[in-house]
């Protein structure tokens, strides 16, 4: 079935993504929409043309969503009216949809699509399957999904347009759009990437110290991997000493109640703060 597929922002840095993976499909039509000159530019450097926002999205059977989190409110307000009715709306992030940002129609499907990214775990046999950290050229990743709201019929085009736009993919996994929040930003975000930046800071601390950058490198990612395997594959125990020092770092790094974080109130509060509603 061929479908006409419009991508807002599709010269930004996920439009590009998006529409790089797309076009290697022949059953989409598909309709490039930009504003900015940096964009625009972009799209036409890569041989496709710009189209008019609002003479994409009227003929449009899929519409994404591809800009930042605190745009798309707006952005929705002034595409999701011009959508035929049947069409489907695919945003790329929870967070809009979670705290009702998004402006609804009864006669579309919403449906959101996140990456999982490539696993640390996961097999890599090229050097470009290596150096695709964050998925969709080489590296295999799963998704996640939602229907916010709408016809499952629907759901099932918006899902597969998502694997094909993050490809390659291995699984879809199906969820709610409250449960992606959870995940990010609460999961990936606050406490994932926090902790990635707390380790990089510790990198940073020993090299003060006088410790050789390569030395302390190579040790503190070997630990990491290391870390990694025995708390999420349990190749291992930790070892009684080792123990004894995670404890330790619990108590004098982390807040005892640290896993507030995960209440549904703290959620509501990180995206009013992400998506600018509120005062940071």
């Amino acid at each position: 079935m061929s479908l006409t597929v419009s991508v807002i922002g599709a010269g930004g840095k996920m439009g590009t993504r998006v529409t790089n993976n797309l076009t290697k499909h022949k059953e989409y039509n598909l309709l490039f929409c930009e504003k900015s000159d940096n964009g625009i530019q972009s799209i036409q450097e890569r041989g496709f043309e710009v189209t008019d926002t609002a003479e994409a999205v009227k003929q449009s059977d899929v519409v994404i969503l591809a800009v930042p989190d605190v745009l798309l409110g707006r952005i929705s307000r002034d595409v999701v009216p011009m959508m035929k009715n049947g069409a489907v709306l695919l945003t790329l992030d929870p967070a809009a949809a979670y705290a009702n940002e998004l402006e609804l129609k009864n006669e579309i499907t919403y449906v959101v699509a996140h990456p999982c990214h490539p696993s640390v775990f996961v097999e890599k046999f090229t050097r470009e399957e290596h150096e695709d950290a964050f998925g969709g050229i080489a590296a295999k990743q799963d998704i996640v999904a939602a229907l916010f709201h709408g016809e499952e019929e629907k759901y099932s085009i918006g899902e597969q347009v998502a694997i094909d736009m993050y490809a390659p993919v291995e699984t879809c996994h199906r969820i709610t759009v409250e449960q992606m929040a959870i995940l990010e930003p609460t999961a990936a975000e606050v406490v994932a990437c926090t902790t990635a930046v707390i380790l990089k800071e510790t990198l940073d601390e020993v090299v003060k110290m006088g410790i050789p950058e390569p030395a302390a490198r190579s040790f503190l990612l070997g630990h990491i991997q290391i870390g990694l395997a025995v708390a999420f594959r349990g190749t291992n125990p930790f070892s009684d000493a080792c123990q004894i020092a995670i404890d330790y770092g619990k108590e004098k790094i982390f807040r005892s109640d640290w896993k507030d974080v995960f209440e549904k109130e703290e959620l509501d509060n990180v995206l009013k703060k992400m998506l600018q509603t509120q005062q940071a």
